[in-house]
Formats: C-alpha cells, sequence, structure tokens
C-alpha cells in the first residue's frame, strides 16, 4: 500500500491528539445546531469521519469536523475516526472554508473571514503557479478574478463575496453586533470603511443615543471619515436623528411588557391582549365624549 493511500484511510485518533485548525473562521458554540449534533453523537457515534493533517509534535490539526470532535468529547468520546490527509497550508485552508459553507446557519462574520482565508490561499497558490491566481485560473486557462470564482462556488455575485470580505475590517464589537443583528449587513459594510478608532467611538456613539446606523446614516459616516475625520460630536448628532420608521410606529422591549403577562404568554399573545385593551380604551373615550 503506497503512502497515500495509507494515509487516507479512516484511523480512529484520540480527541487529545486534535488540535483545531488556526485561525479557524467558524466559531464551535453550544447553539441548538451543537445540540443536535451531541444528541445524534451520543445516540450512533461520529459517523462521518474528520478530516486532519499531521503536524509536529505527533498532532493532527483538524481541516474538516471541528464540531463534531467537540461533541464527540462532551458527550464522553475520547476518540474519534479521522481521515489523515497530508496537505499544505493554502489546500487546507481552502478545506476549511468548503467543509463549513455547507452548513445551514453560518453568521455574517464567519462567512467574511471565511471567503478572506478562502480567496487570499487562491491567490498564494497562483503566485506560486499553482491552481490559481486572482486573474488567472491555470486549470481552464482563462481569466477569471479570486473573487469571482467564489462567487461561482457559492451561488453568489463577485460584489457579494467583495462585500462580505470587506466586513473583516470591522473591529470584534461591531462584527458581534451584526451577529446578533444589531446592526444591519448593509450598514455594516459602509462602516467597515471606518478608521478603528473611528469604529470604537460609534459604539460609544450607539449606546449614547440607543440607536443603530441605518444606511444612509452609515454612508453619511463613511463619507465624513473619508473627507478627513468622523468625529463623536458628528456621530451622535447623526444617530441621534429621527429616523422616518421611527415616526410610523412605536417600540416596546419585551421586558417592559413582560411584566404585565403571565410566563407563559408568547408574543403574539402580549399583543392581542394589549390590541384588545387599546380597542376598549378608545371605546371608553368614545363614551365619555358623547356624554
Amino acid at each position: 500500500m503506497d503512502d497515500k493511500k495509507q494515509m487516507d484511510r479512516v484511523q480512529k485518533i484520540p480527541i487529545s491528539e486534535l488540535v483545531p485548525f488556526k485561525d479557524h473562521p467558524f466559531k464551535v458554540v453550544e447553539d441548538e445546531s451543537m445540540l443536535r449534533t451531541t444528541e445524534s453523537i451520543s445516540m450512533f457515534g461520529v459517523l462521518t469521519p474528520l478530516i486532519a493533517r499531521p503536524i509536529e509534535d505527533g498532532k493532527y490539526e483538524i481541516i474538516s469536523g471541528h464540531r463534531r470532535a467537540h461533541a464527540a468529547e462532551a458527550v464522553g468520546m475520547t476518540e474519534v475516526p479521522v481521515i489523515v490527509r497530508d496537505m499544505d497550508d493554502d489546500v487546507a485552508k481552502i478545506l476549511v472554508v468548503d467543509s463549513n459553507l455547507q452548513r445551514e446557519n453560518i453568521l455574517p462574520s464567519e462567512r467574511a473571514f471565511a471567503y478572506k482565508m478562502k480567496a487570499d490561499a487562491m491567490k498564494h497558490q497562483g503566485e506560486r503557479s499553482d491552481l490559481w491566481t486572482e486573474g488567472t485560473s491555470s486549470q481552464v486557462g482563462t481569466k477569471i478574478r479570486t473573487d469571482e470564482l467564489i462567487a461561482q462556488q457559492v451561488g453568489g455575485s463577485r460584489n457579494q463575496i467583495q462585500r462580505f470580505i470587506r466586513l473583516t475590517n470591522l473591529i470584534p464589537e461591531l462584527l458581534d453586533m451584526l451577529d446578533h443583528k444589531k446592526i444591519s449587513f448593509n450598514p455594516a459594510v459602509e462602516l467597515s470603511y471606518l478608521r478603528p478608532e473611528e469604529q470604537q467611538n460609534l459604539i460609544e456613539a450607539m449606546d449614547f443615543t440607543q440607536a443603530a446606523p441605518s444606511l444612509s446614516q452609515a454612508m453619511r459616516l463613511k463619507k465624513l471619515s473619508q473627507e478627513g475625520g468622523c468625529k463623536l460630536d458628528d456621530m451622535c448628532e447623526i444617530l441621534g436623528e429621527i429616523k422616518k420608521g421611527d415616526l410610523e410606529r412605536v417600540a416596546f422591549k419585551s421586558e417592559q411588557l413582560r411584566k404585565y403577562f403571565p410566563k407563559s404568554y408568547t408574543p403574539r399573545q402580549m399583543s392581542d391582549v394589549i390590541l384588545k385593551l387599546l380597542d376598549q380604551w378608545q371605546k371608553k373615550r368614545q363614551r365619555d365624549k358623547a356624554r
């Protein structure tokens, strides 16, 4: 049996000998999906082998299967099935990204750093005249941009790939807000053009005004930054403006209302009760006016 076949066969590897891939762009978190994975592995074991590559000190770097390794350890397993494969850094980075992009729920920050990791690896391969270049695919012999190639592979547009990669310029705090939907995607792309210190000031301005920037506000902040600097006072003034949508709706935080309702009530049930009470209040006002 040659070395490659020997390396590609499934082996049982102790979890203690597996290490995460360096700068892995995908987070291993205890969410609902992880709970399902853990329950499945508890019942049936690890059905799909991990992929790892040998590294120094007798360890193996995980290429595909970080979540499976985490879940297996959580249920008390000491070893997991692994396909051990020798590969260089660029090939490994591309496989790390491709094997994770199939997941159902991927955070914007994960997708941003994944696209950047893959693009950088593909460009580096091209510099070595190996597989890809930013301008040329030696496999097909035609001119093609790296971001366009990624777009074709993931089913998106070149512009969308560029916009996701642009998000990697956001400071961690703003990325976290984007992941938790406290900032929308399009404004976040515009905010990524602000200098790091301006982004830090923006967080303070958002806290002061209790508002997140709309797309038009984010574009204005970006313009101010590019024209010489966006100061904290400018940010507070812009974010403090009344948005059109705010004139058309009244919003309450759930914790403001929750104390008035049984714990079992859903937001829809609370809304129904509030509207019913308002309807009764309106009828009472009309009766009082008629007297």
